[in-house]
């Protein structure tokens, strides 16, 4: 098929996205209120807060999801602290629009931020860190602090943002060590709270690093699914067949067709099903199921749907459906 009919029934696609009658998925664990508790009372004794978000998600979505503004457990103790936005998965955002995300930001008083990729072994962003920490927490009073050499700072943020990730890559770069913390693909996998981490010889720098905290309440349903996405909320608290479907809903809006390639499908779709068929095809992906007919049961081998939507959205959680912001 020719490129400008390809383009023209593109432009045929969706441009609203149908949630049905879906309500957002509620995830919020005991860990989370118990974390969110013993986070406001250690406060006192840190430097400086470092919040995590995932470099995809967008502006209106990151700023929602701004612990430090937006939790009025923390507002009052977080404002008086120095905060640095650390904009995590570089690796896998389109950050063609960076300057704008950088104004933006700017304009909402969010003036420190530092894009990282956690998971490289040798990250210049990550090197960055702890000159641009010890800068800001010296340009500041300590209140209680003043006589304590040694700094102390907060890690927080959504779940599965890569908090862990990055204590761990501070480690590698500093003190030239191993894991401090556990990492997982999933949210929920830090439940302990407040474990303290040393990251940082000179000056002696420990982190404090919590559970992923939700807002016991989402407010949009699109926020929703695009954290969902991105990993965030739990996959079955949403629906992989929906996820799927925004997915391939987003990455249509966006022009963004390298699925086409990566599962042999010969054009954009905005047909879900066809989608994961053509995918569970080609991977192999099926399920034997029985059917009751008049003559009696017969075993069917059909295509494994949820399996075929669960490596679509694996594919874009590892990049390999290229660099996306979710806008």
């Amino acid at each position: 098929m020719r490129l400008h009919q390809i383009l023209r029934n593109a432009a045929n696609f969706r441009t609203v996205f149908d949630f049905g009658d879906r309500e957002v998925a509620h995830w919020f664990p005991g860990h989370m209120a118990k974390g969110l508790k013993q986070m406001k009372a250690s406060v006192k004794n840190v430097d400086c807060i470092l919040e995590i978000h995932d470099a995809r998600i967008s502006f209106k979505g990151r700023l929602h999801f701004l612990i430090w503004r937006r939790n009025p457990l923390f507002k009052d103790s977080l404002d008086v602290r120095p905060h640095l936005l650390v904009l995590n998965k570089m690796d896998l955002a389109d950050l063609s629009a960076k300057h704008m995300i950088l104004k933006q930001l700017e304009r909402h008083g969010v003036k420190n931020i530092l894009f990282t990729d956690c998971l490289r072994q040798r990250d210049d962003n990550v090197k960055k860190l702890v000159p641009m920490v010890t800068e800001l927490i010296e340009s500041q009073p300590r209140f209680h602090r003043e006589e304590n050499t040694n700094f102390c700072l907060m890690v927080i943020g959504v779940p599965n943002v890569g908090k862990s990730s990055l204590i761990n890559a501070l480690r590698r770069t500093n003190l030239k060590k191993g894991r401090g913390s556990k990492v997982g693909g999933e949210p929920g996998i830090t439940k302990a709270v407040l474990t303290r981490i040393q990251v940082c010889e000179r000056p002696i720098i420990h982190l404090l690093d919590t559970p992923g905290v939700l807002p016991p309440k989402i407010q949009s349903l699109e926020t929703g699914m695009k954290l969902a996405l991105c990993g965030t909320i739990l996959d079955h608290l949403v629906g992989e067949d929906i996820m799927a479907d925004y997915l391939l809903f987003s990455l249509n809006r966006l022009e963004k067709y390298s699925y086409v390639e990566r599962y042999d499908l010969g054009e954009p779709s905005d047909d879900i099903q066809q989608v994961l068929k053509r995918i569970a095809v080609k991977l192999g992906k099926t399920q034997r199921v029985k059917a009751i007919t008049g003559v009696g049961n017969i075993t069917l081998t059909v295509p494994n749907y949820t399996a075929a939507a669960y490596d679509f959205i694996r594919s874009f959680r590892k990049g390999e459906l290229g660099r996306v912001m979710l806008d």
